[in-house]
C-alpha cells in the first residue's frame, strides 16, 4: 500500500484531537426527519444548511409507492429531479445516471456499486420495505470516495419504531396485467417484527417477492434480457441496537438479497434498426434453453457500528466494520462461443467481496459565537472483484484492492446565517491483478477477437480532491448556494482488462479521473409553498463511456475528456391539510471534449417532467398519482440507415401511476395501485437509445397491484 501524501491530513486530525475547545452545548434539533440529512458529511444536518442539490424520498413516499410497484430504480427515477429515467420490468439500472454520471449506491453507507467493474445492478439490492428514507446527494462528491462521480444513492434502513417488546406486520399482495391476465398473476408475502427490551432493541423482516409474467400494453411478455418477469426474489433484514448509557452504543446489522428468473418462456430477440420490439413467448415446444437463472445469487451486507457521542470534549465518533458479499449473474451469449472447447456460448456474472473500516470524528467548537465542525478520519477497504464466466472462464480477471483514504470536512457557520463547508481527501489505491488472458469474443457478424496473454502487477492510484461550498440561509424566502466539488473515479477498470490489447499490465493508462462538478442554485419557501432549482456544471479528465469497436462488436473503454451540463428545478404545494402537490424538471446535455461530439444515451437522459399528486380522502382513505413524461432526444446520424451503440433518437412519451389505500382500522388496511393506469405504448428511453439486440422492449402495460396489510 502506497501511504506517502497523507502529513496534511495527519497533521489536521492530531491537531484537532489535542485541542482543548471550549465547553459547548449543542441545541437539539427541532427539525422534522424529511429535512435533516446524514449522506453529505456523516453527520446529522438540516438540509437548509447544506451547499448542495439533496433529494430525500420519505417512509411514506416509500410506502405510497410500494402500492403499485417495488422497483426502486422507478421511485428514485420519479422522486430524484436529475434521476434519469428508469427501464420498468428489468433488473438493470444501465443507463439510469444521476446528472449523467454513475452514481454509489450504498446501504447505510456500506457501499453495493462495483465501479472496478460496474455492471449496473446496485440499485436494486435490496427490498424497499426496509428502507426507511433514501438519501441522493447529486454531483461529484469527495466525502465517499471512488464511484460516486454522479453522487450518492443512500439507503437508510429502519430501526425499531415501537417501545413494547414485540410489535409488528404481515402484508400479502398480488400483482397481474389487466391487458393480457395469462400468466401474469405474482404474489408477495412481507413479514415484519421490532420491538424494545430494555437497553436493546431490533427490527427482523423477511419478504418473499415473486411475479408472474410481465406484459407490455399489447400483451406481450417482455422480453427476458435482464427481465423480471418470473423472477423470484428474497429479503431477510435485521438489525439490533444495544445502548451502554446514553452517549454510548452498539448496532448490528445483515441485509441478504438474491433473485433469480426462472421461466417457461423463451426470448425473441431483435432490435432498434430491426424495428421490431424484442419479447418473449411461451416455451411450448420445450425447447432447452442454455444458462443459468439470471439475476443476483446472493447479496450479503454485514455491518457493526459502535458510536460514542462524546469520546472526548465536544467530539462524536463512529466505528464502522462492514463486510459485503455478491454474485450477479448475467444473460447467456452466444459471444462466448469457443468452438475449440464444444462450447456454444457462456454467461458472465460479477463477484465482488468488500471489506471495510471506517473512523469517523465530528467535532464541534464555538469560536465567538462562530460555529464550527470537523469531520475527519479514515476509510480503509479491501475489494476483490472479477468477471469470470459461469462455465469457470474467466472474462475479466480478480482485481485485489486495497484502499486508503483520510479526509476532512468542515463546516463554519456564522452570523447565525452563512454556513461555509470545505474539505479534502487524499485517496491511495492499489489493485493487484495475476498474469491472465483475455477471453476470444465472437459476435455474429463480427471478427473474432485475438486473445492476448498479460502479465500482471500492481495499479497504483493516487488523488486529492476538495470541495468548498457557501450557503446564505437567513431568508426563506430566498437561500441561495454555490459550490465546488471533486469526486475521484476509476474508470472501470475490468472493462480496460477484459478488452486488453497490451501485454504488461503496467502500460495501461493509471492516472485516475478527477470530476470536478460547480453549482448554483437556491431554495425558496413561501408559506405553503417550497420550490428549490439549480444548474451545475461538471466536467473529468477520463471519460467512462464505451465506445464499440465496428469490427469486433466489442466495447472499450473511452479514456477522452468530458462535460456535462444542465439544470433542475421542482415546486411542492401544500393546497390543505389533506392535499400536496408537485412537479420537477430536468435537462441535461453532455460532450466530448476531445471531438466535440455528443455524449450517447449510456450518460445522457432526456429531458425528464414528474408530477405527484397526494389526498387524503378521508380519514381512512388516502388516493396518490404520479406522472413521468420523457421528451425526445436525438443528437446521432445514422449510418447507412443503421444506429450503433447507445446512439439511436429518443422519442418522447408519458406514464401515470396511481395507487390507494383504506384503513379498516387499527390493524388493518386494503391498497390497489395501478401502474401505467392508461396503458401507455411505449419503449424506454433505455430502450431506444441502445440499439443491442434483446434491449428494445416496450415498457410495462397497465398492471394492478392488490394488497392486505396486518399490523399487530
Amino acid at each position: 500500500m502506497n501511504y506517502k501524501s497523507y502529513s496534511l491530513i495527519t497533521l489536521s486530525v492530531c491537531a484537532t484531537m489535542a485541542a482543548n475547545a471550549q465547553d459547548t452545548s449543542t441545541s437539539s434539533n427541532t427539525q422534522e426527519i424529511e429535512h435533516v440529512i446524514v449522506t453529505g458529511s456523516r453527520m446529522q444536518e438540516s438540509i437548509d444548511e447544506v451547499p448542495a442539490s439533496v433529494s430525500i424520498i420519505n417512509n411514506q413516499t416509500i410506502a405510497q409507492d410500494m402500492l403499485t410497484s417495488a422497483e426502486l430504480q422507478t421511485m428514485l427515477a420519479i422522486h430524484v429531479p436529475g434521476m434519469a429515467a428508469a427501464n420498468t420490468g428489468t433488473n438493470t439500472n444501465s443507463g439510469q445516471t444521476l446528472r449523467g454520471r454513475n452514481a454509489l449506491i450504498m446501504i447505510d453507507g456500506v457501499p453495493q456499486s462495483t465501479p472496478l467493474r460496474n455492471g449496473k445492478l446496485g440499485i436494486r439490492s435490496l427490498d424497499p420495505s426496509v428502507i426507511e428514507r433514501i438519501e441522493v446527494i447529486k454531483g461529484a462528491t469527495s466525502i465517499y470516495g471512488n464511484g460516486a462521480a454522479g453522487g450518492i444513492v443512500n439507503y437508510i434502513t429502519k430501526n425499531a419504531n415501537s417501545e413494547k417488546a414485540l410489535s409488528g406486520r404481515v402484508g400479502i399482495s398480488s400483482n397481474f396485467s389487466a391487458v393480457k391476465f395469462e400468466d401474469s398473476v405474482g404474489r408477495r408475502l412481507d413479514v415484519a417484527i421490532d420491538g424494545t427490551l430494555g437497553k436493546f432493541d431490533y427490527v427482523l423482516s423477511l419478504v418473499s417477492d415473486e411475479s408472474g409474467v410481465i406484459r407490455d400494453s399489447e400483451g406481450d411478455a417482455l422480453g427476458l434480457t435482464y427481465g423480471l418477469s418470473d423472477f423470484k426474489s428474497d429479503n431477510l433484514f435485521t438489525k439490533f441496537n444495544y445502548y451502554v448509557d446514553d452517549s454510548r452504543s452498539f448496532q448490528f446489522s445483515y441485509n441478504y438479497f438474491e433473485g433469480q428468473q426462472n421461466t417457461d418462456y423463451i426470448a425473441v430477440e431483435s432490435n432498434v434498426n430491426a424495428g421490431i420490439k424484442s419479447h418473449a413467448i411461451k416455451n411450448v415446444n420445450n425447447i432447452e434453453v442454455p444458462g443459468d437463472p439470471q439475476g443476483p445469487r446472493g447479496s450479503h451486507n454485514a455491518k457493526l457500528q459502535y458510536r460514542d457521542m462524546e469520546i472526548f470534549t465536544n467530539t462524536d465518533f463512529t466505528a464502522d466494520a462492514y463486510w459485503q458479499k455478491i454474485e450477479n449473474v448475467f444473460f447467456y451469449s452466444t459471444k462466448f462461443k469457443d468452438e475449440s472447447a464444444g462450447l456454444v456460448g457462456g454467461q458472465s456474472m460479477i463477484t465482488s467481496e468488500k471489506t471495510g473500516l471506517r473512523l469517523n470524528f465530528n467535532s464541534v467548537f464555538d469560536f465567538d459565537n462562530v460555529e464550527t465542525t470537523l469531520i475527519y478520519g479514515v476509510d480503509v477497504l479491501n475489494d476483490k472483484t472479477a468477471q469470470p464466466l459461469v462455465d469457470g472462464r474467466m472474462w475479466t480477471p480478480e482485481m485485489d484492492m486495497d484502499n486508503i483514504a483520510g479526509y476532512l470536512q468542515t463546516k463554519v457557520i456564522f452570523d447565525e446565517n452563512w454556513v461555509v463547508k470545505a474539505g479534502v481527501r487524499r485517496e491511495s489505491i492499489e489493485i493487484g491483478v495475476n498474469d491472465f488472458n483475455t477471453l476470444m469474443i465472437c459476435k455474429t457478424g463480427k471478427a473474432c477477437t485475438v486473445p492476448v496473454s498479460v502479465s500482471g502487477g500492481t495499479l497504483e492510484y493516487d488523488a486529492t480532491t476538495y470541495n468548498i461550498g457557501l450557503r446564505y440561509s437567513n431568508h426563506e424566502i430566498f437561500s441561495p448556494f454555490i459550490s465546488y466539488s471533486e469526486g475521484f473515479d476509476i474508470a472501470n477498470v475490468g472493462s480496460l482488462l477484459r478488452n486488453a490489447q497490451f501485454t504488461e499490465l503496467n502500460k495501461i493508462d493509471t492516472e485516475a479521473s478527477i470530476v470536478k462538478n460547480s453549482e448554483i442554485g437556491f431554495s425558496s419557501v413561501y408559506e405553503n409553498i417550497r420550490f428549490e432549482t439549480a444548474a451545475f456544471y461538471s466536467t473529468n479528465n477520463y471519460g467512462g463511456n464505451m465506445a464499440e469497436d465496428p469490427l469486433t462488436g466489442t466495447y472499450r473503454l473511452e479514456r477522452a475528456p468530458q462535460k456535462i451540463w444542465g439544470y433542475e428545478a421542482a415546486i411542492d404545494v401544500t393546497f390543505t391539510d389533506v392535499l400536496d402537490a408537485g412537479l420537477s424538471y430536468s435537462w441535461l446535455e453532455g460532450k466530448n471534449k476531445e471531438n466535440d461530439t455528443y455524449l450517447d444515451g449510456g450518460s445522457i437522459s432526456p429531458p425528464k417532467i414528474t408530477a405527484y399528486i397526494n389526498y387524503q380522502a378521508s380519514e381512512n382513505l388516502r388516493l396518490a398519482m404520479n406522472y413521468t413524461g420523457i421528451q425526445s432526444r436525438n443528437r446521432f446520424v445514422a449510418t447507412n440507415g443503421k444506429y450503433s451503440g447507445r446512439k439511436a433518437p429518443v422519442s418522447s412519451y408519458n406514464v401515470i401511476n396511481a395507487s390507494g389505500s383504506y384503513t379498516i382500522n387499527d390493524a388493518i388496511k386494503l391498497s390497489a395501485g395501478i401502474e401505467n393506469l392508461f396503458n401507455s405504448d411505449y419503449y424506454s428511453h433505455i430502450a431506444q437509445s441502445h440499439t443491442f439486440s434483446g434491449w428494445n422492449v416496450k415498457g410495462k402495460g397497465r398492471t394492478v397491484n392488490l394488497g392486505l396489510t396486518y399490523n399487530f
